[in-house]
């Protein structure tokens, strides 16, 4: 799972600065190439106008120009967001009718759905009323703090600028919170007492320590404390919201089928409905079971010499499984044994010649930051592209907030063979390998507004390239746990789809989990409680991997024997994170 580019449009802060209007740019009557230029004129002057508006998402895209300035969530900021709205989808329709070529026009779409989003999140899906875990401040203080993108000093600046509003944003957020459900107050509660530990003394030591004036010293301090105290204020508000809403009721985490469809269409963009993949996932999940039934024939009497085979094809599956994954790392080796198969993987890519890698472009592994903590077990934390240089992180949860009961459920999970493929997800050639290609993308706005199919989409159509390349010689075993895995993918639309529009409880998505997808105990209740947290998110996943795989199919044929992997990976990874049925038409346009 990747968590920046950022994925903001449920936490954007508004500026309370004044945004200038966008440049008149009169269409000429000009040729397509005169038109574009100056479209792009135009998507540049809305990215700085959205900067002002959100400095939040600015900085996480690697702009600081407003690292400074929280912006406090109240009515007014998202009247502002509304306002900002407007006057785009305004400018931009001047070039609704023009000749335009297809980078320019494929970007105008994406904008297009960037408001959209933005106006159906603050007009239709209002979690900023039932979503508490929305309000946390302490991401952005993490990364002024971590990343060297310019002195100390000029950081603890932007730090102490931005602690001014913090009460305020509190406050804000208290007065926002409406009929909130359990489960994302639970999440907020955990989220924000994890967020404290950015404001530690290590913070404060290092502002008494630095360049600051001595009144600023005093000012840091104090802001400091005021700071953990409203976190602190914050947190028992929803500990009591929390008891209160366990003794009276809260509303569901469930939002329906419209507002399901709606999220999909906007968030997805596959030309597709919602209900139309979940049909294709059933399908696919038949076609998965059968293979992983094919393999365990194929290799039950390696592990189970003189046994005859269940006449269940499942039961055997099973077992074999369940046998298979009791070979894992031990539990305090975890985090290690995930760094030390980075540098095995760039070298397969490498030797393979599937894709070029920079070697200047930093990949951390790091133990995943407590206010992180609670939806994912690992994730990348990647920079925008106007601060590409800085560290891509691989999040990686370490396992001893588990019990020993619970851990060893989760190393069977994520087993010796499945711990690679989920490597090869995150890492190399996946998540981290294409954001650095999204960011040398000549299209910011493609950088900018990925697409969370065709990111999500491209780590999991990497695994299964890897293994057809060669990657752990063909090992059935492998393959086995590649296709439990790629299960997940097709199950997780499943569960998702039906969980928020047909309304499947808990026992019934273990099952699918557990007996359908092969799944451990504790996987599966992580799974269900972070389908619980989310909404289409997890369909992302196989919608993407189902478009690639399949373009890369039928561009097969359409080059016939000019085909080249290693290019198809660089081209179809040029044009940034747009959706795949904009790169598919932007590729099929240049091959034609």
């Amino acid at each position: 799972m990747r968590t920046t580019l950022f994925a903001g449009l449920a936490v954007l802060g508004l500026s309370a600065c004044q945004t200038p209007e966008p440049v008149a740019v009169e269409p000429a009557p000009c040729l397509a190439e005169c038109q574009s230029a100056q479209f792009q004129q135009l998507s540049n002057q809305l990215i700085d106008d959205l900067w002002r508006l959100s400095p939040t998402w600015a900085l996480y895209s690697g702009v600081y120009d407003y690292a400074d300035q929280l912006v406090v969530p109240d009515e007014a900021s998202r009247q502002r967001q509304l306002a900002f709205v407007a006057k785009w989808r305004q400018a931009l329709s001047a070039y609704d009718d023009q000749p335009l070529s297809a980078t320019a026009r494929t970007d105008k779409a994406l904008l297009d759905n960037l408001l959209d989003s933005m106006e159906w999140q603050v007009s239709r899906f209002k979690a900023w009323q039932w979503n508490p875990a929305q309000y946390n401040v302490a991401g952005p203080f993490a990364r002024l703090m971590n990343e060297e993108y310019a002195d100390l000093d000029t950081r603890l600046k932007a730090v102490l600028g931005r602690m001014s509003d913090v009460s305020r944003y509190y406050s804000a957020a208290r007065a926002n919170i409406h009929n909130p459900t359990l489960e994302h107050t639970q999440l907020a509660i955990l989220q924000n007492k994890g967020g404290l530990a950015v404001f530690d003394d290590t913070m404060l030591a290092k502002a008494k320590a630095s360049g600051l004036s001595e009144g600023e010293k005093a000012l840091f301090e104090k802001r400091y404390f005021e700071t953990r105290q409203a976190i602190l204020s914050f947190v028992s508000f929803l500990e009591e919201l929390e008891r209160e809403l366990k003794a009276n009721g809260a509303r569901s985490f469930r939002i329906g089928e419209t507002l399901y469809e709606e999220k999909f269409a906007l968030d997805i963009q596959s030309g597709m409905t919602a209900k139309q993949l979940y049909q294709k996932a059933l399908a696919d999940r038949d076609q998965a079971q059968k293979q992983m039934a094919s393999i365990t024939e194929q290799l039950w009497s390696k592990y189970f010499p003189g046994k005859g085979m269940p006449r269940d094809s499942q039961q055997a599956t099973r077992e074999l499984i369940d046998h298979l994954s009791a070979r894992h790392v031990k539990r305090e080796d975890f985090v290690a044994e995930v760094k030390a198969q980075i540098p095995e993987l760039e070298a397969f890519v490498r030797q393979h010649d599937l894709i070029t890698l920079d070697p200047n472009k930093p990949l951390v592994v790091r133990e995943t930051p407590p206010y992180m903590r609670g939806f994912a077990g690992a994730s990348i934390s990647a920079p925008g592209p106007f601060d590409k240089h800085a560290n891509t992180y691989y999040n990686v949860t370490p396992l001893d907030g588990m019990s020993d009961e619970q851990a060893e459920s989760y190393l069977r999970e994520y087993n010796h063979w499945i711990l690679q493929i989920l490597n090869i997800h995150e890492a190399i050639p996946g998540h981290y390998t294409q954001l650095v290609y999204s960011n040398e993308s000549p299209s910011l706005v493609k950088s900018l507004f990925g697409n969370g199919a065709m990111v999500e989409g491209w780590a999991v159509y990497t695994e299964r390239m890897m293994l057809e390349e060669g990657y752990g010689d063909f090992e059935p075993e492998l393959w086995l746990m590649y296709w439990k895995w790629n299960l997940r993918v097709i199950t997780n639309t499943i569960i998702d789809y039906e969980i928020q529009v047909l309304g499947a409880d808990e026992a019934t998505v273990m099952d699918h989990l557990v007996n359908g997808a092969f799944q451990q105990h504790e996987e599966a209740a992580q799974k269900w409680r972070r389908a619980t947290l989310s909404q289409v998110q997890l369909t992302s996943y196989y919608a993407g991997f189902r478009e690639i795989y399949d373009f890369r199919e039928d561009y097969k044929q359409v080059k016939e024997g000019d085909f080249d992997l290693k290019a198809f990976h660089e081209t179809f990874l040029s044009y940034g994170s747009a959706p795949v049925n904009i790169i598919r038409g932007l590729m099929l346009e240049q091959a034609q």
